[in-house]
């Protein structure tokens, strides 16, 4: 296991739950899988990009999941670790392999997803499994929807949850929708949701608010709230991202940059969100403090999308501060 540089005694302690798996990206923009000439390797997986998006900007964080015995595995807990992330909630599965993910860039940046998951390692963390010690030491505690669509991978998400909630963690949901992984579209859209009134933070695109409602426009956002919500976020690409909170809403403007990759932007976001939080969360109720905070975001995403892959797209604190003071 990889140390864990002091980060879980740390009281700001971010843990991110869920998937890491490796992207294989053409090296040639603008074709499908079958036209591209090669790949290249990305590591990837949402929750563990927002773990290093968050230590990349000087936060803390730790990532809880399961990767396969294998070369890929060993490879992608070795960049958490040169990342500066705990791998105190790491396990290695011997009897499956590391996910794959082949993933298009088109013409515009966007992609388009194949996976190889039957089963990949990340499926199998088992409820047993998960580092309890760790995850109560969380003050946040961060998750997506891929490890909701198979057992026992769920439950170990359920029981993470209710832990970290019980110890007084703040949780963040990225839904992160990926479509050909789950058995169909009612499927997702009813799992999704099922955890959905646990969350207090809650990021979506505006394609999975699309998705989940039918429409994208500030009621059916605020068809999306609950009780235990105090802030949600629907991401809107080049032109920013709105925000909903209990007593006030509004929406924060994005940078035009030019777009080469869109993978990890969402995370990047959520990762500079995270870390301004964490250890300050009248944010959430002080509608200035929270614009800046997205505004920061914002700047996250919009660095990360132009180089490729996500994980050497994430910017650095200065890189961010730089880019903001340029624009």
């Amino acid at each position: 296991m990889a140390p864990n540089n002091g980060v879980a005694s740390s009281g700001s302690l971010i843990v991110c739950f869920g998937e890491m798996l490796i992207d294989f990206v053409p090296t040639v923009s603008g074709v499908s899988l079958a036209e591209a000439p090669g790949f290249l390797k990305a590591p990837g997986g949402a929750p563990a990009n927002v773990a290093i998006a968050i230590t990349r900007l000087g936060g803390k964080s730790s990532f809880v999941g399961k990767l396969g015995d294998d070369e890929f595995g060993h490879m992608l807990a070795g960049i958490l670790k040169e990342n500066g992330v705990s791998g105190d909630g790491i396990l290695f599965d011997k009897g499956a392999r590391t996910a794959l993910a082949f993933v298009t860039l088109k013409a515009d940046g966007e992609r388009e997803f194949m996976f190889y998951r039957n089963p990949s390692a990340d499926m199998l963390l088992t409820p047993d499994e998960l580092n309890l010690e760790l995850i109560r030491k969380a003050k946040i505690f961060h998750y997506g929807s891929i490890s909701l669509i198979v057992e026992p991978c769920r439950s170990a998400h359920l029981k993470a949850m209710e832990v970290a909630k019980d110890a007084g963690a703040l949780l963040s949901y990225d839904p992160n929708l990926r479509l050909p992984l789950w058995p169909s579209e009612k499927e997702a859209r009813e799992q999704i949701m099922s955890i959905w009134d646990k969350a207090e933070v809650i990021k979506v695109s505006d394609n999975e608010l699309e998705f989940l409602t039918g429409k994208i426009d500030d009621e059916s956002a605020m068809s999306l709230w609950h009780n235990n919500l105090k802030l949600l976020l629907v991401t809107l690409g080049e032109q920013g991202c709105k925000y909903y909170t209990k007593n006030f809403r509004g929406c924060v403007d994005g940078f035009p940059v030019k777009s080469v990759d869109t993978t990890g932007a969402g995370d990047s976001f959520v990762g500079a969100l995270l870390c301004k939080i964490v250890d300050d969360r009248s944010v959430l109720e002080d509608e200035e403090k929270l614009k800046a905070v997205l505004k920061y975001a914002n700047a996250c995403g919009a660095i990360t999308t132009t180089k490729k892959g996500a994980i050497p797209a994430l910017p650095t604190e200065s890189e961010v501060l730089a880019f903001v003071k340029g624009k």
